[in-house]
């Protein structure tokens, strides 16, 4: 069995997963968007996967929107996104929370219909290993 470490970014909340994940998705839906402030959300998700708190659960909490299945779970100190688990036992975990490496590639691209139209030919885009002068 695999296990997956993971914190959020002022390493309040810390937490293990253990298991496999069963996909990779980049999601483009309007939601993810809102919620990431990016083009996209890298999510795991895994049916059997188990995640167990090592510190600070107190300080995650849930926000379901109303009328959806969108539901992210997130640190009320430092605002990062946290693994949480769905109706039916369903486990995402945001891949930038992880500490541990994924081997796994994204499996697909999800809710195309709603990609932001800024977010194409990125190949394209000069590339700097920091903040540029």
């Amino acid at each position: 069995m695999t296990g997956y470490y993971g914190t959020c970014l002022c390493g309040n909340a810390k937490f293990e997963v253990q298991g496999t994940f069963d996909g990779f998705y980049l999601c483009h839906c309007q939601h993810c968007q809102k919620d990431t402030g990016s083009a996209h959300a890298a999510n795991l998700f895994s049916k059997s996967a188990k995640l167990s708190w090592l510190a600070g659960s107190e300080s995650v909490t849930t926000f379901r929107l109303p009328g959806t299945r969108h539901t992210k779970s997130f640190c009320k100190f430092c605002g990062s996104a946290l693994p949480n688990i769905h109706e039916g036992g369903l486990l995402l975990v945001p891949a930038g929370c992880l500490d541990t490496a994924v081997s796994m590639s994204p499996t697909a691209h999800i809710f195309t219909s709603s990609k932001a139209d800024w977010d194409k030919d990125l190949d394209d885009v000069p590339e700097f290993e920091k903040l540029p002068e």
